[in-house]
């Protein structure tokens, strides 16, 4: 259905570039009277043999050190990160993103750019395995989910202090089934590939999407969720983190304007008989033409206007919402809800709402998230009022985007990027496409 409304150097140099300085987080007399610090608190971009470096963390990084060299005295720690971030193919991630070409040969760097190249690599590394390559400033406005803050510079530190300081930078990487196997995938894809052929197949690109898709998710999920994956047109509810319920959904339209987005939200309730306020852009676009040329077009829908020139559609059996709607209050007015259609979950493509999600077996759905017999949910429809039950305990659920996933068997699924959504995500995980060091101190997420 629609989205409803409201309910009740040189080549080997280090060069200051000439560009605005960007917001430090330390004044500029919190830093310390070192060398490195000087630089770093002068410098608004430095770069390293044509590749620039993330200013704002590694004056993080190095406000712990007193902005003093580090890896002169961690040789060990230095080659076990940089081991690290050559691998970055195993996690979708193109190494040259983090300096791979310098790492292989870092002697030929004079000490001090070395010590800022090998920071800036690890730093931007674990940043991208802990909450993507694509910064949300640069992502659709409808692709909302983010994993919880995470502090780089901290995080670097703990795996410098770490007997294994590669394991503690690859653990910001997520542990979800989707992630695992693709991860698995991609090393199975890869066997055989021709040199240079990867970036030209379908199904490793796809993979690498996605796996940039799961490094949005917070990195432990809730045990109790219940998950929609818009691209599989299906939801999933999980007790404990097994999966005990699903069902086929109706989801977004393929245009722009009516694609369900990805995000994060709280169910709190489940309405009975709900009315349906009709948002303001439907009620323009298509039901105030339609009554202006047909007088009973509102009554024979059982529509009224509202005092404020909204439009309302009355409760009952053929209510667009249904006989019942799952209170999850978004910015999208995108909900899940019972649909008089059922016919249409048999179609291969449904994806025909405004953006909101309908759910095939909706009492079934609100049972379980109600902890009560499906008789129980028949009964509360039967009384024919518009009533509002509370959940027993809120339950997070996520709408996501997956064209590659783990479905409830395990087993790695893929569906066609109907949306168009992987191609824009892409294009960040390419190096030849993107800067190498794109996000700079105005577009950097929070620690």
């Amino acid at each position: 259905m629609a989205r409803l409304g409201r309910i009740a150097g040189g080549a080997i140099a280090l060069a200051v570039a000439s560009a605005l300085a960007a917001p430090a987080v330390l004044a500029a007399d919190q830093y310390a009277k070192t060398e490195l610090g000087d630089l770093i608190a002068g410098a608004p971009e430095l770069v390293v043999a044509g590749e620039r470096l993330n200013l704002e963390l590694l004056r993080r990084f190095y406000a712990r050190h007193g902005f003093a060299p580090v890896w002169p005295t961690r040789q060990s720690q230095a080659n076990s990160l940089t081991n690290a971030v050559l691998r970055a193919g195993e996690h979708g991630l193109a190494p040259e993103r983090f300096h791979a070409n310098l790492l292989r040969s870092p002697a030929t760097l004079p000490p001090m750019q070395r010590e800022l190249l090998l920071s800036d690599a690890f730093l931007s590394y674990a940043d991208a395995l802990a909450r993507g390559v694509m910064p949300i400033q640069r992502r659709r406005d409808d692709e909302t989910l983010t994993p919880e803050p995470v502090d780089v510079a901290a995080a670097l530190d703990s795996a410098i202090a770490s007997p294994d300081p590669a394991a503690a930078i690859e653990a910001l990487a997520p542990r979800t089934p989707t992630y695992r196997l693709l991860r698995e995938a991609l090393q199975s894809f890869r066997v055989g590939t021709p040199a240079g052929g990867m970036s030209a197949s379908a199904p490793l690109r796809q993979i690498g999407v996605n796996l940039e898709r799961e490094r949005w998710l917070p990195r432990r999920l809730p045990a109790d969720r219940v998950w929609v994956n818009v691209a599989d047109e299906r939801l999933v509810a999980y007790r404990d983190n097994r999966p005990v319920f699903s069902t086929r959904v109706i989801v977004g339209r393929d245009e722009r304007r009516n694609q369900s987005p990805e995000f994060q939200a709280t169910i709190t309730a489940i309405w009975f008989n709900p009315p349906w306020n009709v948002p303001k852009d439907i009620a323009t676009n298509e039901i105030l033409p339609k009554a202006a040329q047909d007088p009973s077009y509102l009554a024979r829908r059982r529509m009224i206007m509202l005092p404020d020139g909204g439009v309302q559609q009355l409760a009952g059996p053929n209510s667009g919402l249904g006989q019942l709607m799952v209170e999850m209050n978004n910015r999208f007015e995108v909900y899940l809800h019972d649909t008089p259609s059922k016919d249409l979950f048999s179609r291969t493509d449904r994806r025909i709402s405004h953006g909101c999600i309908r759910v095939e077996n909706a009492r079934e759905l609100a049972a379980l998230l109600m902890r009560q017999p499906t008789d129980r949910i028949n009964q509360a429809i039967a009384m024919g009022g518009t009533t509002r039950g509370e959940l027993p305990q809120s339950v997070p659920v996520f709408v996501v985007y997956e064209t590659a996933f783990a479905d409830v068997d395990g087993r790695l699924q893929f569906r066609p990027d109907v949306y168009g959504r992987d191609a824009e995500i892409g294009q960040h995980l390419n190096p030849e496409r993107r800067p190498l060091a794109e996000r700079d101190a105005h577009t950097q997420r929070g620690g």
